[in-house]
């Protein structure tokens, strides 16, 4: 039975057969259709009709910091995986924004958590699990419907989780959470703030959690293949920043007990940077990496995945972002950029990058790169940092823009264009 795989034996579901999982009928929650739809519709005729600059800032600042801290570090990567060790506060609190998401209760989204990563390791389950209708009904079942199994099967948390008090007082009042942001969101700028510091926000969280679901578990790059698994997870690289690196999702469907998800060079991980700090400062500790699990007989690497795909790199992306972004911000000398011939020639580039930056032809090269400090940055990322050595506003504006160049080549990779990720030189 594919239940018997070793990396099912520990796991928190025990399913009596595979069956369990395959049969059962999706149905409307009124529970799930007044919250999301209440908070979808307060958004839209309430977001519009107090939309101010202000509120659409608080808008986003609130958004990034419960996906970033709540979501993608508390609830996903600490509190479903112990990927890392901290202070019981600090988990609490992370556990807490990932609460304000609006997504479930800590105990509930665990239980929603495990049984899907059961299900979809089986060879087979039930479409709902797996994201495996079309778009608009998966949508439907998602947001507004609730999956009843006609065996459901057991999920054991520790009791150490299950019985904490304040999981339990979270899990009882997580819809209420909501009333805290609200009062102080009212506050301090009126119904303006309340519409799109809290209904706006949620919304997008549980909206935007379906859309990368969805995505990653039907479009997108893969690096590993999961032998035998009912669906595979999928990269989803336009989205890096906007999900705080949950969008690597082949990488975690591989290595779920990682605390980083994007592995490989140009793989932007919010989450995992803040990590980085965290441990700086003594936050943190036992993280666990790709090399620290067990290993998993049926994991492959893709035909397509990077070469090396059971090696990932240590930290190459934050050590690229590190090096591009020093060199920005600080008095440089002469830079320079090798890039094929027929792209630029000596002049146009001279007068697109400033008299600062040495461009050599070389018609091996397929796209414009620059070596600094050992990194190799290739492309979009290249010629921005050709544009830092300009004057400032020029120099303000491409270390603005660096951080959206990944999507520039995420969309070159949707084109069917060459996709070349920064990479170690």
């Amino acid at each position: 039975m594919s239940s018997s795989l070793s990396s099912l034996r520990n796991h928190r579901v025990h399913a009596p057969d595979d069956r369990s999982v395959q049969e059962g009928d999706v149905k409307f929650s009124p529970a799930n259709g007044v919250w999301f739809g209440g908070m979808a519709l307060a958004a839209i005729l309430g977001g519009l009709a107090t939309f101010s600059w202000a509120a659409f800032f608080v808008f986003l600042t609130a958004t990034a910091t419960v996906l970033l801290f709540g979501h993608s570090l508390g609830s996903h990567r600490k509190f479903i995986h112990n990927s890392f060790q901290c202070p019981k506060w600090l988990e609490y609190l992370l556990v807490y924004l990932g609460v304000q998401v609006g997504l479930a209760g800590p105990l509930g989204l665990m239980r929603q958590h495990e049984l899907r990563d059961y299900a979809q390791r089986l060879p087979d389950c039930h479409p709902y699990l797996r994201h495996g209708s079309v778009w608009w009904r998966d949508a439907w079942w998602q947001l507004m419907c609730e999956l009843r199994l006609h065996r459901m099967p057991p999920v054991e948390i520790e009791p150490s989780v299950a019985n904490d008090p304040v999981y339990r007082w979270l899990e009882k009042t997580w819809r209420l959470q909501q009333l805290l942001p609200a009062i102080l969101f009212y506050a301090w700028g009126g119904w303006a703030f309340v519409f799109w510091g809290v209904c706006a926000r949620v919304t997008a969280g549980v909206g935007g959690h379906w859309v990368i679901g969805y995505f990653a578990h039907n479009h997108g790059q893969m690096n590993y293949c999961v032998e035998g698994a009912a669906v595979q997870g999928r990269n989803i690289r336009l989205t890096s920043l906007l999900t705080m690196g949950e969008c690597w999702h082949n990488n975690h469907h591989a290595f779920p007990g990682s605390a980083r998800l994007g592995l490989f060079a140009g793989e932007w991980d919010a989450g995992w940077w803040v990590l980085m700090v965290f441990r700086k400062i003594g936050l943190v500790w036992d993280i666990r990496l790709p090399q620290d699990l067990p290993l998993r007989p049926e994991l492959k690497a893709c035909e397509s995945g990077a070469e090396g795909a059971f090696q990932p790199q240590a930290v190459p992306d934050v050590r690229v972002a590190r090096v591009t972004a020093r060199w920005m911000l600080k008095k440089r000398s002469t830079l320079q950029l090798t890039g094929p011939g027929a792209l630029l020639s000596v002049r146009s580039a001279r007068w697109l990058f400033g008299p600062d930056v040495v461009f050599l032809q070389d018609r091996r090269e397929q796209r414009v790169n620059v070596c600094i400090d050992g990194a190799r940055v290739e492309g979009l990322p290249a010629c921005l940092l050709a544009m830092s050595t300009r004057p400032f506003l020029t120099r303000l504006a491409a270390c603005c823009a660096l951080p959206f160049a990944n999507g520039f080549e995420a969309m070159r990779t949707a084109l069917g264009m060459r996709h070349v990720r920064a990479s170690r030189g």
